[in-house]
């Protein structure tokens, strides 16, 4: 396994003698460079001066300086900046540039983190406004890359890259560069499909607080600014059907959100283990099929529309990798498949052209997957808007294969992508009698613990992934059901009353209703 104290040098390990004398020190405000400051960038690869350069050319440091280094092993040349000690440690490793046009400005790095520290994180500041930070996700052996922006205001301003971080923690740093340009995330939502079912059933929702409201406005409140809500078409227990969804429309729209409508094409459950055809349109032929199709979207969407609450976005299907209305639809009959998804898009444009149309697919760390099922529909004609993946990461693969499939996605489409769903427990036992879905330790993402920190870094950590793709392609993000949380009477099976939930550790309401850390969120950029 990798481990980046293999390559200290002996000047190394002499200058880590001296953290002890200086591991505690604050990171205060920077001394004033800017009569040496660069107008560009200097040594954002850290080539210049090799392995075991105790102060990469070009940079400064600040705190713990034992702790910050050059070393082999970089992403794309040679070398990398790390941080790490055999003590606790501060350090803080920043350029400033003076001479910048300003403007939109965006910080690119390539980061690898074993997790662990208090904190770490790149940073633009003394920018002439806020300061901005990214925090490093955890991946120990891949490179992830990650941005931070800024609008600079005054010419100026320092990069900075910032450890605060127990004994033996460390971070690798690589190929940064400054340009122009602008980040951040249009979608910051979750899908509250089950909240009208919670509510009918007694649920509770609070602020962290503890004051008792409404679950739509605590959330709405914490920076969220869409909802995305499932539809069947004719389900046993009467919710999430048409009337249940324009209803809970009304009150998204009412809290100034956008909609997202998510068509299951089903009477339960549509993902990549079933993709069951509502009861009513059962031994229709498949020319039926795609006029039900259309009929059933039109009609859900022309009657949203009809009341002011217009979708701003629509799935045509849910976590489609096999297909949708089997065996008719089946990836086995691509086909036929195309023809179905395209009634869909067909039915969707006809009611408001500007809505957007988008294909999901779970198992968002699949490159392979993703490309054979989108290359089929390419060459089929299938026409689309938008790309959502799942992305769980307990079950989809590692945070890089997630961050390349989906820049992948959007370069060889050409189309703006988003995380469709994606959920982290905040603790593992459960509040019912049903077993949760993730209750085991050894089941969690590394670095990432079924904490309320741990929810929170997992939201943040995707978001900057998503946040992160090129030319601006990366959407945003839902977490999966926030509000689900356990109410007896809203499990899993909407035919049987008595089953139970597996997923309520992993929404942003806890186990005493009040509202989670991980809503903040919500506020990236």
């Amino acid at each position: 396994m990798f481990h980046p104290r293999r390559t200290r040098t002996r000047t190394r390990i002499l200058r880590a003698l001296l953290l002890p004398l200086t591991a505690g020190l604050v990171l205060t405000a920077l001394p004033d460079r800017t009569a040496t400051a660069a107008s560009t960038l200097t040594n954002g690869g850290f080539e210049t001066g090799g392995s075991g350069t105790a102060t990469p050319a070009g940079w400064s440091e600040h705190g713990a300086t034992g702790a910050s280094y050059t070393e082999s092993g970089g992403r794309d040349g040679g070398h990398r900046l790390s941080h790490w000690s055999s003590s606790a440690y501060k350090v803080e490793t920043y350029q400033h540039l003076s001479g910048l046009p300003d403007g939109d400005h965006r910080l690119t790095a390539w980061v690898r983190s074993g997790g662990g520290q208090n904190a770490a994180h790149l940073a633009l500041k003394n920018c002439g406004g806020a300061e901005q930070r990214t925090a490093l996700p955890v991946s120990a052996s891949d490179w992830i890359r990650i941005v931070v922006p800024v609008r600079v205001t005054n010419n100026r301003c320092t990069v900075s890259v910032t450890s605060d971080a127990n004994a033996g923690d460390w971070i690798n740093v690589d190929d940064l560069s400054l340009t122009p340009g602008t980040a951040g995330l249009a979608v910051r939502g979750t899908d509250v499909s089950s909240l009208p079912k919670s509510e009918d059933r007694g649920g509770v929702y609070r602020t962290a607080s503890g004051t008792a409201g409404d679950g739509l406005a605590i959330l709405r409140s914490a920076g969220m600014n869409y909802a995305r809500l499932k539809v069947w078409v004719d389900p046993a227990d009467g919710y999430n059907d048409k009337a249940r969804l324009l209803a809970t429309a009304k009150r998204v729209k009412d809290r100034g959100m956008k909609l997202l409508v998510d068509f299951h094409y089903s009477d339960t459950w549509a993902d990549p283990g079933r993709q069951t055809k509502p009861a009513a349109w059962a031994g229709h032929s498949y020319g039926r099929l795609r006029t039900d199709v259309y009929r059933h979207t039109y009609d859900v969407l022309d009657a949203l529309e009809a009341q002011g609450t217009t979708a701003d976005m629509v799935q045509v299907g849910n976590e489609i990798n096999g297909g949708m209305l089997w065996d008719e639809g089946s990836t086995d009959n691509w086909t036929q498949l195309a023809g179905l998804l395209n009634s869909g898009y067909d039915a969707v444009k006809a009611v408001d052209p500007s809505t957007t149309v988008a294909l999901h697919l779970a198992e968002g760390g699949d490159l392979d997957g993703t490309r054979r099922w989108f290359d089929n529909a390419v060459s089929r004609g299938v026409r689309f808007d938008a790309i959502g993946l799942s992305y769980y990461g307990y079950w989809h693969g590692t945070l890089h294969d997630f961050q390349t499939t989906l820049d992948d996605a959007a370069a060889r489409y050409g189309k703006p992508v988003f995380l469709a769903e994606t959920a982290y427990p905040f603790r593992l036992d459960s509040e019912d009698a049903h077993e949760n879905i993730i209750d085991l330790p050894g089941e969690l993402v590394p670095g990432y613990p079924a904490t309320p920190a741990g929810q929170t870094r997992w939201m943040n950590d995707v978001a900057s992934i998503v946040e992160a793709v090129p030319n601006g392609r990366g959407l945003g993000v839902f977490a999966w059901e926030a509000t689900w949380t356990a109410r007896a009477g809203n499990g899993w099976d909407p035919a049987d009353p008595s089953s139970g939930n597996g997923w309520e550790n992993q929404a942003l309401f806890g186990y005493d209703d009040r509202a989670l850390p991980a809503m903040s969120w919500f506020g990236h950029r």
